[in-house]
């Protein structure tokens, strides 16, 4: 079975979050750098529902699992 691609713009809309280029760069910059003992889904700043969306993505190795770790690492990188 083939998997969809998925943009990194369709992660933050799946999340119920703002999706253009300008909030997820703010988005990102507000909440980085994640500490290295935080796993993305257990970070904070996430709903209860987008939390399970993360995790449950991750662990499936879903459709979505490429741009969700695409998302961890933009969160751990250097702000700037």
């Amino acid at each position: 079975m083939e998997k969809s691609f998925h943009r990194f713009t369709d992660l933050f809309a799946q999340l119920g979050l703002p999706s253009d280029p300008a909030s997820i760069e703010t988005f990102v910059r507000n909440h980085s750098p994640l500490p290295d003992d935080v796993r993305l889904a257990d970070a904070p700043f996430w709903t209860a529902a987008q939390s399970a969306l993360l995790r449950e993505e991750i662990l499936e190795d879903a459709d979505w699992a490429e741009v969700v770790d695409q998302l961890n690492l933009a969160l751990r990188g250097p702000v700037g």
